[in-house]
């Protein structure tokens, strides 16, 4: 157990931000305190500084960086009924748009 010592432990989070414009923004960071106020502060270019002020909706912790990469890319390519089902926690509404979506291909 003298190894234990020295463990130390990395969080990765995936997030998104609902945006002035009604836009939602999915992101990944290591410090989600620091880049939420990179994303208030309008310091990150791209597409979040001219839509400001921001707000976090939603966010979930991961432990390994691949997992977090993947959810994040996941809920990139996702329409927005199933972004705001996310956000909403409702895990049924998510279900049936993951079903339905299923069903068309």
């Amino acid at each position: 157990m003298a190894g234990w010592s020295n463990f130390v432990y990395m969080a990765y989070y995936v997030y998104i931000l609902h945006c002035a414009d009604g836009s939602y923004y999915t992101g990944l960071t290591e410090d989600l305190e620091i880049r939420l106020a990179q994303h208030h502060m309008g310091e990150l270019p791209g597409y979040t500084q001219n839509r400001r002020p921001v707000r976090l909706v939603f966010s979930d912790e991961f432990s390994s960086l691949d997992d977090a990469i993947n959810r994040e890319r996941q809920i990139k390519g996702w329409s927005r009924a199933k972004e705001e089902a996310l956000i909403a926690g409702n895990w049924w509404r998510l279900s049936e748009l993951s079903r339905s979506r299923e069903d068309r291909n």
